[in-house]
C-alpha cells in the first residue's frame, strides 16, 4: 500500500522502528570496531596500519556505493533496496565474526559495507513517505539524530560489549537484531513505485574507481610505496574524478548529485560535513591506540573514555531542537565547529601530558560542537534540495559523512605507517587543521544567508 501523505498509525511507528534499527546497526558498525582494533591486530598478528583496514574497507565500500544504490532505489524501489541491504549486512556480519584471516575479514567487511550502504542511502527517501508532509521536518530531524548518536555512541557500546565478550560479538550481535527487524521492514515500510529511471553503470563505475583509487593512494603513503607509484595514484584519481564529473554533467540520469552541488549552500554544507567527519575519523581511529597502548587502559575503559563525545552530541541535539527555528543552520553550524576546533585542541594538549581528564574534556567539547553542527547541516542539505531530488540529497548527506570518515581512517593508517613513534600526536594535529577548514566553510554560508 502506498500513501500520498505518510503512513497511518500504528504502521507508521513500526516503519520508523524498522528504519531506526537498520540505520543504527549500519552506522554503528562503521565506528564501533575502532575500539577493538588493537585486540584484532594482536589476534591476527598484523601491524596496526593493516588492522585499520577493517574499518577502512567498510567505510570505503559504503562511500563508493551510496550514489549508485540511491539510483538503484529509484529504479527498483526504496523498500526493496533497504530490505536487500539488511540481508546482505547481517550475512556479512556472521562471516566477519568467524573469519580466521585478516584478508577474509576485510573482504567480508567490504560486503557488509555494501549492505549498510543500501540501508543508509534510501533511509531519508523512505522518511519522506513514512511521515505526513506536515511532520516531514520532524522526521528528518529524528533521522539525523539517530545517525549522530549511532556514530558517536559506537565506541561506548563496543567498550561495553568487550567488557563481557570477545570482539567477535561486535558482529554476531547483528544476527538476532537483523533477523528480528527484517519481517517488520518487509511488512511496515511503504512500497514506493519505482521510477524506472535508467541506471548509469558507467557513472557508478567511475565514482567507485575514483574514490577507491584516491583512498588506496592515501593508504599506500603509510605503507611506504615508492613515490613514483604514489604519483601515478594521485594522477589516476584526479583523472578518474575529472572524467566522472564530465560524464555526470552530460548524463540524463546522473548517479552523482552534481545538480545539487551547484547550489552554493548545499555545496558548502557538504564540504563542511566532509571536514567535520575527517576530524571524527582521525580521532576515533587514532585515540583508541593512544589510550590502550600508551596509557595502558583496557578495551572496556577505552570505550568509556570516549563516552563524552556521544554525551555531548545528545545534549547539544536537545538544545538544537529549540534553536533551529530561531537561528540559521549556518550560524549554529559555525558555532558548533568552533567548539569542535577547541575540543580537538584540548585533545592534542592532553597527548603529551597523558592526561585523561583533559582528553575527556576535549572529547565532550568535540561532541557538543558536533551536535550543534550536524542536525542543522543536514537540514540545510535536505531543505535546500528540490522535492524530486530528496533521494539524491539523502545520498549526498550520507556520502559527505562517509567520505570524511573514510579519508580520516585512511589518513590515520597512513600516519601510523609513516610516523609510528608520534602517530597519535600527528593524527590529532591534522584533525585540528580539518576542523579549522570546516569552520571556515561553514562561516562562508553566513555571507549567503
Amino acid at each position: 500500500m502506498n500513501s500520498t501523505d505518510g503512513l497511518p498509525v500504528p504502521r507508521r511507528y513500526w516503519a520508523v522502528l524498522a528504519i531506526t534499527i537498520g540505520l543504527f546497526m549500519a552506522v554503528i558498525d562503521g565506528v564501533s570496531v575502532n575500539v577493538a582494533l588493537p585486540t584484532i591486530a594482536a589476534d591476527f598478528g598484523v601491524a596496526e596500519s593493516s588492522a585499520i583496514w577493517v574499518v577502512t574497507a567498510y567505510q570505503l565500500a559504503v562511500t563508493i556505493s551510496l550514489f549508485p544504490l540511491a539510483a538503484l532505489g529509484d529504479r527498483l524501489g526504496y523498500r526493496e533496496v533497504y530490505c536487500g541491504g539488511l540481508i546482505v549486512f547481517v550475512a556479512a556480519s556472521v562471516v566477519c565474526a568467524y573469519a580466521e584471516r585478516l584478508d577474509l575479514m576485510i573482504a567480508a567487511r567490504a560486503v557488509q559495507g555494501l549492505g549498510g550502504s543500501a540501508v543508509m542511502t534510501v533511509n531519508l527517501a523512505l522518511v519522506r513517505f513514512i511521515f505526513p508532509k506536515a511532520s516531514l521536518g520532524r522526521g528528518i530531524a529524528y533521522n539525523t539524530l539517530v545517525v549522530a548518536v549511532s556514530a558517536a555512541a559506537g565506541p561506548v557500546i563496543a567498550g561495553a560489549i568487550l567488557s563481557i565478550a570477545d570482539w567477535q560479538w561486535l558482529f554476531l550481535i547483528n544476527l538476532p537484531i537483523g533477523l528480528s527487524i527484517l519481517p517488520v521492514a518487509i511488512l511496515a515500510l511503504p512500497r514506493v513505485p519505482p521510477t524506472g529511471r535508467r541506471f548509469d553503470f558507467a557513472g557508478a563505475s567511475l565514482i567507485a574507481l575514483s574514490i577507491g583509487v584516491a583512498v588506496m593512494t592515501i593508504d599506500g603513503l603509510g605503507r611506504g610505496y615508492p613515490l613514483g607509484l604514489l604519483a601515478i595514484g594521485v594522477l589516476a584519481a584526479g583523472g578518474l574524478g575529472w572524467t566522472m564529473i564530465r560524464h555526470q554533467n552530460r548524463s540524463p540520469a546522473p548517479v552523482l548529485a552534481v545538480d545539487l552541488l551547484r547550489i552554493p549552500v548545499i555545496r558548502l554544507s557538504a564540504l563542511t560535513a566532509i571536514c567535520a567527519y575527517v576530524v571524527q575519523g582521525l580521532c576515533y581511529v587514532s585515540l583508541p591506540f593512544h589510550l590502550h597502548d600508551t596509557m595502558g587502559l583496557p578495551a572496556a575503559v577505552v570505550g568509556l573514555s570516549m563516552a563524552p563525545w556521544p554525551v555531548g552530541i545528545m545534549l547539544a541535539s536537545v538544545l538544537v531542537g529549540r534553536l533551529i527555528d530561531r537561528h540559521s543552520a549556518s550560524l549554529l553550524g559555525t558555532l558548533g565547529l568552533a567548539l569542535l576546533v577547541g575540543g580537538v585542541c584540548f585533545i592534542l594538549w592532553s597527548i603529551p601530558l597523558r592526561s585523561l581528564p583533559v582528553l575527556v574534556a576535549g572529547m565532550f567539547a568535540c561532541g557538543f560542537g558536533f551536535g550543534l553542527f550536524q542536525s542543522p547541516n543536514t537540514m540545510a542539505i535536505i531543505s535546500g534540495s528540490p522535492p524530486a531530488r530528496i533521494a539524491a540529497a539523502s545520498a549526498l548527506q550520507s556520502s559527505s559523512r562517509l567520505v570524511g570518515q573514510t579519508v580520516g581512517a585512511a589518513g590515520a593508517a597512513a600516519i601510523f605507517g609513516l610516523a609510528a613513534a608520534s602517530s597519535t600526536m600527528l593524527a590529532i594535529t591534522v584533525a585540528v587543521l580539518f576542523a579549522i577548514v570546516g569552520m571556515v566553510c561553514s562561516s562562508l554560508r553566513l555571507l549567503r544567508s
